[in-house]
């Protein structure tokens, strides 16, 4: 019996499309339980924050830098962690995903349309299950 390389390819292609909802249903939105926003005008401060803050040492010198005017809030570090994005652009959301393997994916969506300096989300979210941030080890403590 001779098998078409278009037939493999399709029935690949089914395969992937099944798998795919699976893959998708194993990762879980993690709630953002405070919230920051802001925008700084000097560009060069966009470094400053890690994806992720595990200590009130790091979170202190983001807050000075970025000259945020609310009050610093107290972070049991404990029992959460602060994640971060940033954009150029205009509008900025940020969400969270955590997956069965313990890694916190932190999503930012910003529009395309360039504004001065630059906007940020920051947020609290709970450190339980948390293993990795973005594939990468969550910074000492």
């Amino acid at each position: 019996m001779r098998v078409h390389g278009s037939w493999i390819c399709l029935s690949g292609l089914v395969v992937v499309a099944l798998l795919a909802p699976a893959a998708q249903a194993e990762k879980k939105t993690v709630e953002l339980k405070k919230t920051w926003t802001g925008a700084v005008l000097d560009e060069t401060q966009q470094q400053l924050a890690p994806e992720c803050i595990t200590n009130a040492k790091v979170l202190e010198k983001v807050w000075k830098a970025w000259k945020i005017e609310e009050k610093m809030p107290k972070v049991d570090f404990a029992k959460e962690i602060v994640i971060v994005t940033s954009t150029n652009g205009s509008k900025i959301n940020l969400s969270a995903r955590l997956d069965d393997a313990g890694d916190l994916e932190v999503l930012g969506a910003a529009t395309l349309d360039l504004a001065p300096g630059f906007r940020y989300v920051i947020a609290t979210v709970s450190r339980e299950g948390v293993k990795t941030v973005n594939k990468k080890k969550l910074p000492k403590e």
